[in-house]
């Protein structure tokens, strides 16, 4: 598994899950809290690509979707 991205360790992350993702959760997403970055990755795909974002790319992520600006 690739623990570093972006200069970023991941080796340490708490990766966390909603509660609401439910015991066979098909669409679901971890977050982890690291350093100044915030990253993203797939819950079935723990090895996989991991998306880092910054507190600002973060906030208007999180904001977006409260306004439902990705609602489909």
């Amino acid at each position: 598994m690739e623990v570093e991205v972006k200069g970023l360790d991941l080796s340490q992350a708490n990766w966390r899950k909603s509660s609401r993702s439910g015991p066979n959760c098909d669409n679901c997403v971890e977050v982890a809290f690291v350093d100044e970055a915030i990253a993203v990755r797939d819950s079935k795909n723990p090895t996989g690509p991991v998306l880092v974002f910054t507190a600002d790319e973060w906030d208007a992520f999180v904001g977006g979707t409260k306004d439902g600006e990705f609602d489909l």
